[in-house]
């Protein structure tokens, strides 16, 4: 098999591995709808992350390349030197890219949710919760409830949160984001 025959069979599976990391289709109402300006995050920062995901028991890696401006965020997902997914938010509008291969699944809104869920000010998230939630934040531990059942815990290795590690744990969808950045 040729090397790029490789590539593209590596590319191929890694993708498919991603939708593991999918939820499944969910309702509206079921969504918080995060969609948080930049400029709320207070900072700017460029960095370059590794993703892990666990999800029934299969474990999928991604490497990421993220900025963050008050006017705007952009993210950068490659598997194996492809590009897979990018985003582009402005506080406005969030435009996404997506390899033809990733899952619909894998949505540009969850990966922003997920994102501003684990760095953007508690304070900020707590106003933009809907009716039900609430996020609290214990030093390094975030939780965030619906009806007082936990629903997500964030993790830090140490601030500011964009630095060192963060894992994320829904107990909602069933699965882990760790996220390590580089230093």
């Amino acid at each position: 098999m040729s090397l790029k025959l490789k590539s593209w069979v590596i590319l191929i599976t890694t993708v498919a591995l991603l939708s593991a990391c999918a939820s499944k289709p969910v309702q509206p109402e079921a969504r918080l709808g995060l969609m948080l300006a930049p400029a709320v995050l207070g900072a700017s920062f460029s960095v370059q992350q590794h993703l892990i995901v666990e999800r029934n028991g299969r474990i999928d890696e991604l490497d990421a390349a993220l900025e963050v401006e008050p006017g705007h965020l952009e993210l950068v997902g490659l598997a194996f030197g492809q590009r897979v997914l990018s985003l582009s938010y402005d506080g406005k509008q969030l435009k996404s890219w997506r390899h033809v291969m990733l899952p619909a699944q894998v949505r540009a809104e969850d990966v922003l949710e997920d994102m501003q869920l684990s760095l953007w000010p508690v304070s900020a998230i707590a106003q933009a919760l809907p009716a039900g939630w609430r996020i609290e934040e214990q030093g390094l531990h975030r939780l965030l409830y619906l009806d007082d059942k936990l629903v997500v815990t964030v993790d830090y290795s140490g601030m500011p949160r964009w630095s060192g590690t963060v894992v994320l744990n829904n107990l909602r969808y069933h699965y882990r984001l760790t996220i390590q950045s580089a230093p």
